[in-house]
């Protein structure tokens, strides 16, 4: 039997953080942004564009040093920034024989070096830089709250929208551009919301962290089914869920909140990997190629 007391100051424990306005902005932000990682995360695994999810990351700390260092506002101009490399990415892309993997690999991590050295020379005015690489609570706003709102709301829309369209493009973008779709906006589209969600996350996720963010969650919904729609909302529920315990979590560590949320997203897809059985696992090996 756990004495009552003792169950009590546990009980305490665990919702003492609730107290503060911080720690509420920082779990409702983490939390939707799960979800919307996972969601956005379903078109980037299936597509074999994990990567980009990396690349682009990176990419946008590039922006943020320079929008800090010349006093623009940073989710203005690091979304340009991160946009624009997005659309140089396929621009070398499409001038072969650079490959996909060789042009975000020079773009994005010139992109990063550039903030690097930026912030080293002349240091930053506004957020802190540890912070925008490695996420924290305490930088977490009213504002964010509903940034990632409107960032969630606008994608959500965008892909009820457009579902039919972008699953022809995940599936087989070949045949889709044959039969009259605009593969190249559908991805510019996807990369732009790809952009807003690296943004609206970076103060919780961290941008180094924020690609596992997108990937994990897609793949353990892939573990789990053969469906793509429902591949969709069991990757947005993992990801919310990955986003609520891993804040929780960080707190009671008192470790920056972006790697415990990575580290609990882990820790489901190794459970989800060991008793998915071979079908999963296969499923999962063949990603890119789902019917």
């Amino acid at each position: 039997m756990i004495p009552a007391a003792l169950f009590g100051s546990v009980w305490s424990d665990a919702f003492r953080p609730y107290e503060f306005q911080f720690f509420r902005n920082g779990l409702l932000v983490a939390t939707i942004a799960g979800a919307l990682c996972g969601l956005i995360g379903c078109y980037v695994v299936l597509r074999s564009m994990s990567y980009i999810g990396h690349g682009l990351a990176h990419s946008i700390f590039g922006g943020f040093a320079a929008s800090s260092l010349i006093g623009v506002n940073v989710f203005l101009g690091a979304g340009i920034w991160g946009l624009a490399s997005a659309l140089l990415i396929g621009g070398i892309t499409r001038r072969r024989p650079v490959g996909s993997d060789a042009a975000i690999g020079v773009v994005t991590t010139a992109s990063f070096a550039l903030g690097l050295a930026l912030i080293q020379i002349f240091g930053t005015t506004g957020q802190n830089a540890d912070a925008a690489l490695f996420g924290n609570v305490l930088g977490v706003s009213t504002t964010d709250v509903w940034v990632i709102i409107a960032v969630t709301i606008a994608t959500v829309g965008a892909i009820a929208v457009s579902y039919r369209r972008l699953l022809f493009v995940t599936f087989d973008p070949d045949v889709a551009e044959v039969s009259g779709v605009n593969v190249a906006l559908t991805d510019g589209v996807l990369m732009a919301f790809l952009a807003a969600a690296i943004l609206a996350t970076m103060n919780v996720m961290g941008v180094t962290l924020i690609a596992a963010a997108l990937v994990l969650p897609a793949v353990v919904a892939r573990l789990l089914t053969s469906t793509f729609s429902t591949m969709l909302w069991l990757a947005t529920v993992i990801g919310a869920i990955t986003g609520f315990v891993g804040m929780n979590a960080s707190y009671h560590l008192d470790v920056a909140s972006g790697p415990v949320i990575v580290l609990a997203g882990a820790i489901v897809f190794v459970f989800a990997f060991v008793f998915a059985g071979s079908a999963g696992r296969s499923r999962v090996a063949h990603v890119g190629h789902v019917g």
